[in-house]
């Protein structure tokens, strides 16, 4: 960064800034926690020469600091296991309603809820880029782009199928019944990205006129874009900005990411087949259980965390499911199914 000639290709020059504050964040913490645990133990030693009382003082003192320094580490510690190399990345987020119509169709929404609390609570910037909304309530599929730090990195964390046990409000006879949802977390690609390339010839643009409550251009001109990979079929649409130019970059990027994410997928299934049956991270895999009734408890059944405070969870307090997942090492090694009258 000190050589003359630095700015001389302005791209080039912030990738470099962005790595070096990326390093800076990763170093920083590590000196001011070896610093930290030097003060601590210099009040150790000058706490032994004094009187009992001051002592008593000092180790009120050196306990409350002592939360604070583990928490930090902790925090620093969860760090070093996001190491994958789209971890730092943005993170496209998609829910999905399973079977069971309306029932399926308001949990989908609920986890939606969940999730914008969660990033909120983190500092994450998170737009809807499409979403489809369900017959009765709720809706049947939402994809998020998340914007912040290590976003990609905390979300892989949540893909999976998620079960709901409740009363159901929709039924009359307050009958109990089990929902199931999926969540799939990829990282965003840039449209430049080196990693993969789509040759024009490969996909379709189609433009349609955006949904929603209203507003200038809305159901009046054709900003929303749908764009179709050919080779694979799959289909990526956003219609959040105003612009078709804007929907059409989102869009581009959202379908760059799932391809990356697909042959990822592909890649790892190869690989499984030489080291036996692992199982998925992704799809048709039940991750965890939100029970409503008869009791009360979510629990993660790849880590066997649990809590009994469902509204927490739901408010977005998913931080106890997501660094134990990070901290286990191993995304499947410790799925399980559990059957219902075991759960």
């Amino acid at each position: 960064m000190g050589q003359e000639n630095f700015w001389g290709n302005r791209e080039q020059a912030q990738k470099l800034i962005d790595e070096a504050n990326s390093l800076r964040k990763k170093i920083e913490p590590l000196l001011k926690a070896e610093k930290q645990l030097e003060d601590f133990r210099v009040m150790v030693e000058l706490g032994e020469a004094e009187p009992e009382a001051e002592q008593l003082k000092i180790e009120k003192e050196l306990e409350r600091d002592l939360k604070t320094f583990t928490r930090d580490l902790e925090a620093s510690e969860l760090k070093v296991f996001l190491n994958g190399p789209h971890d730092k990345n943005n993170c496209i987020l998609s829910i999905n309603a399973g079977a069971g119509g309306t029932e399926s169709c308001d949990w989908a929404s609920m986890l939606l809820r969940m999730y914008q609390r969660w990033c909120e609570s983190r500092g994450w910037e998170v737009e809807v880029t499409d979403a489809l909304e369900g017959e009765t309530a709720g809706i049947k599929s939402v994809t998020l782009r998340i914007q912040g730090e290590n976003a990609y990195g905390f979300c892989k964390a949540e893909r999976g199928v998620h079960r709901l046990v409740r009363i159901s409000p929709f039924d009359s006879n307050k009958r109990r019944h089990t929902s199931f949802a999926s969540v799939d977390a990829i990282a965003e690609l840039e449209e430049a990205s080196e990693e993969i390339q789509i040759p024009p010839n490969e996909f379709r643009v189609d433009t349609f006129r955006s949904g929603g409550k209203g507003g200038q251009n809305v159901n009046k001109v054709e900003t929303a874009v749908r764009i179709t990979h050919i080779p694979t079929g799959l289909v990526v649409a956003s219609q959040a900005q105003r612009s078709q130019h804007q929907n059409r970059a989102t869009a581009m990027t959202l379908l760059l990411s799932r391809i990356f994410a697909q042959r990822v997928d592909a890649a790892k299934a190869d690989m499984e087949k030489f080291y036996g049956e692992k199982g998925s991270v992704s799809w048709g895999n039940q991750i965890r259980s939100y029970v409503f009734q008869p009791y009360r408890m979510v629990k993660d059944l790849r880590t066997g965390v649990e809590t009994s405070n469902v509204q927490a969870v739901m408010d977005g307090d998913l931080d106890p499911f997501v660094n134990a997942w990070l901290r286990a090492g191993c995304p499947s090694k410790r799925m399980t199914n559990v059957p219902d009258d075991e759960e």
